[in-house]
């Protein structure tokens, strides 16, 4: 037998890549049957979002696939915007019926953090195909101002 040189940050390499692994197919459990190499996180629902800086306001794009626009509420506090929503099934089945499912079903919540102060008087929402737009306008102290200066 030989003699091998411990190597303790090679151990906990290997250590923290079984934690990725066991925590991986926690989070996205594989599919047995037809479609082994699928994988499918069951449960969760997390809508996409994009948030940027368009001048005098802040844009938020969010991706609702499957939510009726009476099944969103958005809140708005002074550091952040909340998005909750909730996807319904639209018949009931059993589950015996499906060959295979891999839509989501539930309530969701999405907190994003606002980069500035928001003037929440005049917020706007608008949903169309499945993507809600939030456009967020800047509180008039926080717009960037230009001053034009003369050099002599």
């Amino acid at each position: 037998m030989a003699i091998v040189k411990l190597n303790p940050i090679r151990e906990l390499e290997d250590m923290r890549k079984d934690l990725d692994k066991l925590f991986e197919e926690f989070a996205y459990p594989v599919i047995r049957g037809r479609f082994q190499s699928e994988r499918v996180a069951y449960g969760i629902i997390v809508p996409n979002v994009e948030m940027f800086d368009r001048n005098a306001e802040i844009v938020v794009k969010a991706e609702l696939p499957g939510v009726g626009k009476d099944n969103i509420d958005l809140t708005i506090t002074k550091e952040a915007l909340t998005i909750k929503g909730e996807v319904k099934k639209e018949e009931e089945l059993n589950e015996e019926a499906f060959y295979l499912s891999e839509r989501r079903y539930g309530s969701f919540s999405r907190t994003l953090p606002l980069p500035v102060e928001i003037d929440n008087s005049k917020v706007t929402a608008h949903f169309r195909d499945g993507i809600l737009e939030i456009v967020l306008p800047k509180k008039e102290d926080v717009k960037p101002k230009e001053i034009k200066v003369n050099i002599n």
